[in-house]
């Protein structure tokens, strides 16, 4: 994998400590950068000199330059300094082939020591893990290291390439504000007070939703946009309360145009910043329904097999009471066929189970298949017809393990997908050097909400209808397949998007059977709407994470990883820590008070 400097920093006439070669021996250079590492060998000192370039290594020999040797005898870890010297052969022998620079040295005849550094809480070319706490509270020692630089050069060429592709295809790039109205979209809005308004709140974007359909209403039919999105919700290892997105929108289009549009720029850019090979193209597409059926989420890794099947047909006249009463009352007994590992030991399977049952299943029944057998620990409890039914029924094998979850169907796709993921890491199934793209689609427009007792929307609530579906949006809304796509790579979810509601009835439609007054739809979406009768074109967009897209490319295991200054797993940012409490003036500014108890000195609690 190459990943291009923005600059060749050459180019300007100033030598990096990752450009010299053999051809440069015998000239004069000036090297600035940070000392690596220093060895002292009988007298003469050696410097390896870094920049985020490279390495080149630094000789200062009292007999040459006895002054400069001297000067450089005090120098430590970290230093920040400017090198004058000649460009000489490395001597037989002592060649480094792991370095760009490992032919040549620079004979130093000058030193400047730019700045004393103190020793850092961590060796910034330490390899082995680091307390992210320490690090995120030093992150800008952490972003010395050359992971977390690549990681920011593999991140700025892959935004640079979106710029590009899109540019090329008639796309232009517009900015949308930062301070917007509150407006429900999924998560809570981070809210920003105005002293100006006192009482009044604006919201930071959770994403420039309405206003790029707001685009296409105005004739801008190519938009594209890297845009900074804020969501006020629960943190995890692919989520951040920041983060940036490549968000689109195309006039006159349909799912497969969108759909297309994206894999050309995602082959593009795994050929272009990835040894990656990727598993299939065109990449597949599954429904929601077929997604879910077949590996329990909407976001399959597609790199192992392991998928669920359905065994309920086998235990339809069993006498085996869990099974025969989660049957009798809608639910479902699937399996998860695992090759070669019959030979499951007890503490394995429990680990097993233990993750089923963390995804909210009641336990997990396991059958180790063997030549003449089935060993379970329920096997008293089933007939041998049925048995061979579920075995054969999914071709399980001599030697295989089937394990099982009998439950209402949201609980038994939410504890295999569970299973499934850890077996797939467990057992190495997952090749880390295949990328495997897909595409959903067709998903749930309406979900029920029970503790809300109202329909909101899966994804947004702009999302358009199939026309074929339209019929049962006031008699059955949960059977409504909404025009939605995402775009999965490697079990994340990529990114994704819609063909929107262009005509306000449908729109309005949506609105209501989510329990939204006429009054409500103008508070809050009363722009658009009166934009959809204006003459708004058929529509429709996607937005893809940026920062999950490069922790994919980079191999990373947590998006922390390719983002410069990131908050930890709880939100926080260590290094400026924040959130914090403002003072009572600043509120009084804006016409807010807190209770006493509500003000919670939060970095006093943290220090502790």
């Amino acid at each position: 994998m190459t990943i291009p400097h923005d600059v060749d920093p050459s180019a300007t006439g100033r030598m990096t400590c990752g450009t010299l070669r053999h051809e440069n021996i015998g000239e004069e250079v000036v090297l600035r950068g940070w000392v690596n590492r220093r060895r002292d060998l009988g007298g003469v000192i050696f410097i390896d000199l870094r920049d985020r370039y490279g390495l080149t290594q630094i000789v200062f020999n009292p007999e040459i330059a006895p002054a400069v040797h001297e000067a450089a005898s005090g120098v430590r870890a970290e230093y920040v300094l400017a090198v004058r010297g000649i460009v000489r052969e490395r001597p037989e022998g002592t060649r480094n082939p792991k370095l760009a620079t490992g032919d040549i040295e620079v004979e130093a005849h000058g030193l400047q020591v730019l700045n004393e550094a103190q020793t850092p809480p961590f060796e910034i070319t330490q390899t082995a893990d680091i307390d992210e706490s320490v690090r995120l509270r030093h992150r800008y020692l952490d972003l010395r290291r050359k992971r977390l630089q690549e990681n920011m050069v593999l991140r700025h060429a892959i935004v640079r390439a979106m710029r590009e592709h899109l540019s090329d295809r008639g796309f232009i790039e517009v900015e949308t504000p930062t301070l917007i109205k509150s407006t429900p979209e999924g998560a809570r809005d981070f809210l920003v007070p105005s002293s100006s308004f006192a009482g009044n709140f604006y919201a930071l974007p959770q994403s420039p939703q309405q206003m790029k359909q707001l685009l296409m209403v105005a004739g801008l039919d190519r938009y594209f946009q890297i845009a900074r999105c804020f969501r006020d919700e629960p943190q995890r290892a692919d989520r951040q309360p920041e983060f940036t997105q490549l968000d689109i929108e195309m006039s006159f289009v349909q799912e497969s145009d969108l759909m297309r549009l994206m894999e050309d720029l995602y082959l593009e850019l795994t050929e272009r910043y990835s040894n990656k090979r990727i598993m299939t193209t065109p990449f597949p597409r599954l429904t929601y329904r077929e997604a879910m059926d077949r590996f329990g989420n909407d976001r399959p890794d597609l790199r192992f097999g392991l998928e669920l099947k359905d065994v309920s047909d086998a235990f339809l006249q069993t006498q085996f009471q869990a099974f025969a009463q989660t049957l009798a009352t809608g639910g479902q007994v699937k399996a998860i066929v695992v090759p070669g590992c019959a030979g499951f030991s007890r503490r394995e399977i429990d680990e097993l189970t233990e993750v089923t049952k963390r995804a909210g299943a009641r336990g997990l029944a396991t059958f180790a298949v063997e030549a003449s057998q089935t060993r379970s620990p329920i096997a008293k409890f089933l007939s041998e017809d049925e048995i061979a039914a579920m075995t054969s029924g999914i071709s399980a094998q001599p030697g295989d393990m089937v394990m099982a979850v009998a439950d209402e169907p949201a609980v038994v796709a939410r504890a295999l997908s569970a299973l499934r993921d850890n077996l797939g890491q467990r057992l190495n199934l997952a090749d880390p050097d295949v990328l495997a793209y897909c595409w959903v689609y067709e998903f749930p427009l309406l979900e029920w909400k029970n503790e809300e007792s109202r329909w909101d929307a899966t994804h947004n609530p702009f999302s358009g209808f199939l026309e074929e579906d339209a019929h049962f949006l006031e008699s059955d809304p949960g059977r409504v397949r909404a025009k939605q796509y995402d775009l999965v790579g490697n079990g994340h979810e990529l990114g994704g998007g819609s063909i929107r509601n262009h005509r306000r009835v449908d729109q309005q439609r949506v609105f209501t059977l989510m329990g939204y007054t006429a009054e409500d739809t103008n508070v809050r979406f009363g722009a658009l709407l009166e934009a959809l009768d204006y003459g708004a074109p058929p529509h429709g967009g996607i937005a893809m994470g940026i920062d999950r897209y490069v922790m994919v490319m980079a191999n990373e295991d947590t998006i922390r990883e390719v983002i410069a200054f990131p908050k930890n797993q709880r939100g926080l940012d260590l290094m400026f820590e924040a959130p914090d409490s403002v003072g009572l003036d600043q509120l009084g500014d804006l016409g807010i008070s807190i209770e006493p108890e509500l003000r919670v000195q939060l970095w006093n609690t943290e220090r502790q």
